[in-house]
């Protein structure tokens, strides 16, 4: 794989030793879970944009079966593959360090693709677009996608997100995105609050304190538009936020 930027490596020791690298919650994940209908008894499973691993370990052990954990970060494979094994779940975790937006993967290859706060890098419409081809008939995609909460959000809101991402959609949208690619909607599920404050944002805060006092230009930068984004979430967080489309193969 080609060697990172240098705001990439920023950003990677930025959220270096953290749980995770974007909002989620493990309990909320139980529940996405459990509504899922109609998957094998040892479903095949890949966690694409695995991070650090915290979804990957919870799919896991929830199946009790294997799951291939995708990330291009050789950083966050690493902590991935530690994790597992003082859980006891090293048996069942794969790291495969590879861009998830190009993997030579066989078609119907996967019962239930799993992504957190990950598919923006290819956009929505282009991740459901990549990976429809990977499911096999019946198979689940649970993804979870920057999306709009309200109609109008506030111009503040709106300008930033349209910079930072324009193809961010509403809830809405994004449904129909996923039937556009050949899915079935099954929920649309908004992740909690602790998600994003409790899980994320207040161990990451943490980790800016540690980093701040000797960051270089790069981190310096992530630092400064980490903050901006938290500041934003504070001022906005009903505008926005990520939802799970749970979607099927039709």
């Amino acid at each position: 794989m080609d060697q990172p930027s240098d705001q990439i490596r920023a950003l990677i020791e930025l959220h270096r030793g953290l749980e995770r690298q974007g909002p989620g919650d493990a309990v909320f994940s139980k529940h996405i879970l459990s509504m899922i209908p109609g998957l094998p008894r040892s479903p095949r499973i890949a966690d694409l944009g695995s991070g650090a691993g915290a979804g990957a370990l919870v799919l896991a052990e929830w199946f009790n079966a294997p799951v291939t954990a995708v990330d291009f970060s050789r950083t966050f494979l690493g902590e991935l593959v530690r994790r597992a094994k003082a859980r006891g779940l090293g048996h069942l975790v794969r790291t495969v360090e590879a861009d998830f937006g190009a993997l030579d993967w066989p078609a119907r290859s996967l019962d239930l693709l799993w992504s957190e706060g990950a598919a923006y890098t290819l956009t929505f419409a282009g991740a459901l677009t990549a990976w429809r081809p990977l499911l096999a008939p019946g198979g689940v995609a649970a993804i979870s996608e920057l999306s709009w909460f309200m109609d109008d959000p506030p111009e503040p809101v709106r300008e930033y997100w349209q910079n930072a991402y324009p193809a961010i959609g509403s809830e809405s949208e994004n449904a129909a995105r996923g039937r556009a690619a050949g899915f079935e909607v099954l929920g649309v599920h908004r992740l909690p609050e602790q998600a994003w404050w409790a899980n994320y944002y207040d161990p990451l805060m943490a980790r800016m304190d540690v980093l701040r006092p000797h960051a270089d230009s790069a981190m310096q930068a992530a630092i400064r538009e980490t903050e901006a984004e938290m500041e934003l979430f504070r001022a906005f967080g009903d505008a926005y936020g990520y939802a799970f489309y749970v979607l099927r193969a039709a």
